[in-house]
This record gives C-alpha cells, structure tokens and sequence, in this order.
C-alpha cells in the first residue's frame, strides 16, 4: 500500500508567563486550519505546538506568585491544553520544553556542537531585556531601550558560551539566494537579509550562569542552556531527534510550515537554519511570518494592558465565529487592526447574512418542495445550473492555491463567492414553477442544494467537512 505525502506544521512555542491573547490563538488556529486542509486533501498531516518553559522571566513570575517554577509551568501548560481544547484545535503533540525527552536531546545537541567546534567559552557584557530573553549591544537599542519590544534593558556581564554564527553567514546567505521562497512573506526576508545577513552576524550567547531555570550544561553544569537554543531545538526533539524511537522524525522532517509571528523572524530565520546546518540536518521548506494585531490605542501587548483574550470573544459569539473573523480579517503581508464594531460587522454580513441567509433558505426549500428529502437521481442541468457550477469549479481551483500559498484570507474570499452566487441562483430561480419541479422529480433546479457541489468537492480529494470549523 502506498504510504500518504506527509505535511509538518508547526506554531512556535509559546512563553508562558501570562494568559494568550487572541495573537497567540490567531497563530495556533491558521496552523490548524492549514493542517485540517491539508488532512483533507489526502495528506499524512501532524502539527506540533506547545510551551517554552525554560528562562529566568519564567523563574522571576513564579516568584513573585510563591510557586516554584516546575508548579507555575504546569498549571499554565493544563490552561493552555485545555485552551486550544476550547478552540477546537486539533494538534498532534503538545511539546514543553521541560520535558525528559526534550531536555535530554538539548543536552546532546549543545555537546555535540561544543565538540565539533561551533560553541566556545567567553564572558559577554551587553544590554540585556529580560522579556525578550535577549542580549543586544548599545548600538541596536533603539532609544536606550530594547529594539524588539520597547521596554528597559540592563547592562550585564557574566561568563557565557557562544555560537559561532559567524562560521556560517556565507553558507546561509547562499541558502536564502538558492531558496527565495524560504521566508514568507518577501518583506520579511528582505528584512532579515539586508538588516541582518548582508551586515555580518553577530556570535550568539548560547547559555547563562545568572539564573538556574533550564537545560544544565552536561559538561559545565553550572552553566543553563540559553533560550533560542534550548526553544528553537523542539521542532525536532518532538519527533524523537537524537532519541531511541526516532521513528517520527526519519517520518516528518524537515516541516513543510513553520508559522510564527513577525517579532521572533530574527530567531527563526536565522538562528534556527545555522543551528541546523551546524547538526547537518535540512532545513525547513518554508517558514511564515504574520503580522501584529492592533486596536485604537497601537500594537496589542500585555505590558500595555490592551489585549483581547480569545475566551471572550468564543463565549459570547461562538468558537466558529472567532476562528472566522481571525482567519478572514488577517490578509498575509499586513498587519490586522482590530475593533469590536469589525467582528459585529464580519458577523453580521458574512455569517448571519450571507452564510445564514443561504442555509436557511435551502433547508427551507429542501423541506417544503421535496418533503424534506434529496434525490440525486435523474438529475436534468439547465443553463442556469451550469453557470452556477462554472463558478463553484473556478473559485475551488483559486481556494486550493491560495490555500497552498498560505492565503487563507483570500481563501475565504472565494468561499464566499460561492456562497454569494448561489444566493444569486436561489433569487433567480425564485419564479419556477414547483409543481412542475416534483413532478419531473426535482430534475431541474437547486443543484447547489442536491448535491452537485458535493460530488464536484469530493472528486477534488475533500471529504464534505468544514476545513475551518
């Protein structure tokens, strides 16, 4: 028996040190949407996410709520399951990063680059934000403060190893000139090129002395893995790397889709690709980038206290109806701004009106003129049937790239002509006679409703369920 072509998708792994915000939901349900897609298009589809456990803000929350971090980490990873099980996520694993499995293959992995050469020992005296997790030097703070996320940074000293990044700049640059598509969208990959690639990369701090929270140094215990090395490595010690049953990784890798938010593009584009051209491993095939969400007052953010949690929006409209708004208001290369007004009126139009209107009036029908059955035999196509059919067909073929191109926005778009056009269909053959219609044995007319679209769809590979729901 022929085995399925695989697809592996992945979010990033989410910082535990608050509730998730819409954002982080958005991410999580694009990934899934895509996985669902691609399940249904005959796929062997596995989607991983999970939490970024490790670090000294996770020790420092935990702290400050009397809890020790293994406590803190463990009551947050049950809310995020039972979060995603809210939302109807359908994921395959749920990797933290305090895991056995995980922790001992980062342990393997930051040997094995310490024995080939690529990690070395050094004292690094920088500015430090906390929040990010991140070292910068004077001349990238942006106001004297951290360029990524705006708030304070302190300066610090301390022995640390290091990544030789530099070792692999050419070799990366050559990868993102043979591979223009690696990055999506293009302004993210020119950004990190020009900003970062083309300037010269700078070597990466890969471990800490300061706090205790990770991954210990197996070799120089008193020194924990840093976090980009210890997170980013999860892709793949979720598939059992460097493990005994490696039986998912020899499957899965490399993912086909690595989705994550513009913010950590810097860490994903090019950390993570020299990390795995230093374990010669290949690299993923495409790693996307969304945009920001924002409201009135600019960018959503915790510390500005002006976020939307997803659990609100889900309790009062629906889960469906929040998957719908996100999916269908975030385009691919733009950031979303969003507005209670812009969901009520999304809601309005597009589910309660057009959707709504279409399944009301076809059940209606389906009930009063054929007795609450459909019978698909004998089926006689009119001229204004076909017209229906030609434009069901074209938008399935533009749903199906678009989808493949990580435009689930537009996506949507073509849906909705056809939901549009067959409420067109329905007014415009309002005027037939129906007695006649059951007579012929519903033999013209309404094959929207008698199962032309649905035989047309599962030709194409789909099973007749909702990709998005």
């Amino acid at each position: 028996m022929e085995s399925k072509k695989t697809f592996y998708i992945t979010t990033p792994i989410y910082y535990p040190s608050s509730r998730f915000h819409i954002g982080n939901t958005y991410t999580t349900i694009l990934a899934d949407t895509i996985k669902r897609y691609k399940a249904l298009r005959g796929y062997d589809s596995f989607m991983l996410t999970g939490l970024d456990e490790h670090g000294q803000k996770i020790q420092t929350v935990a702290q400050k709520e009397g809890k020790q971090p293994q406590e803190y980490v463990n009551e947050m990873a049950e809310a995020t399951k039972k979060l995603w099980k809210d939302m109807n996520i359908s994921y395959d694993d749920f990797i933290r990063t305090t895991d056995k499995k995980h922790e001992d293959a980062v342990a393997k992995i930051f040997e094995k680059l310490l024995k080939q050469g690529d990690i070395y020992k050094g004292e690094y005296e920088g500015w430090y934000c906390m929040p990010c997790e991140t070292y910068f030097t004077q001349t990238q703070l942006v106001d004297g403060k951290c360029p990524d996320c705006g708030r304070e940074v302190k300066l610090m000293k301390e022995e640390t190893y290091f990544f030789n990044m530099r070792k692999y700049q050419e070799k990366l640059g050559k990868f993102y000139e043979e591979n223009p598509d690696f990055i999506q969208p293009q302004s993210r990959k020119n950004e990190l090129f020009n900003n970062f690639i083309k300037p010269g990369i700078e070597d990466l701090c890969v471990s800490r002395t300061s706090f205790d929270w990770g991954v210990k140094v197996p070799s120089d215990p008193k020194h924990v893995v840093y976090v980009w090395l210890d997170a980013l490595t999860n892709y793949i010690t979720a598939l059992g790397y460097l493990s005994e049953d490696d039986a998912k990784f020899k499957k899965y890798w490399p993912a086909d889709l690595q989705i994550i938010g513009k913010d950590i593009i810097r860490f994903h584009g090019i950390y993570w690709p020299i990390f795995l051209m230093a374990l010669d491993l290949p690299l993923p095939k495409k790693i996307y980038a969304h945009g920001f969400i924002s409201i009135r007052d600019g960018k959503m953010s915790k510390s500005k206290g002006n976020v939307i949690y997803p659990e609100d929006l889900a309790n009062r409209y629906g889960v469906d109806a929040t998957k719908y708004f996100l999916l269908r208001e975030f385009t691919f290369d733009q950031d979303m701004s969003f507005t209670p007004e812009n969901f009520i009126n999304r809601y309005n139009a597009d589910l309660a009106n057009d959707l709504g209107n279409l399944l009301n009036r076809t059940i209606g029908m389906i009930n009063k003129y054929f007795g609450g059955k459909v019978d698909t035999s004998n089926i006689k196509i009119s001229e204004i049937d076909k017209k229906l059919e030609q434009s069901v067909f074209e938008n399935i073929k533009q749903v199906e790239q678009l989808m493949d191109d990580i435009h689930v926005s537009n996506s949507l778009e073509r849906i909705w002509e056809i939901i549009s056009n067959s409420n067109k269909y329905i007014d415009e053959t309002r005027s037939l006679d129906f007695s006649k219609i059951r007579k012929r044995r519903r033999q013209t007319s309404f094959s929207f409703c008698n199962g032309t679209f649905s035989r047309k769809f599962k030709s194409r590979g789909y099973n007749v369920a909702s990709i998005y729901a």
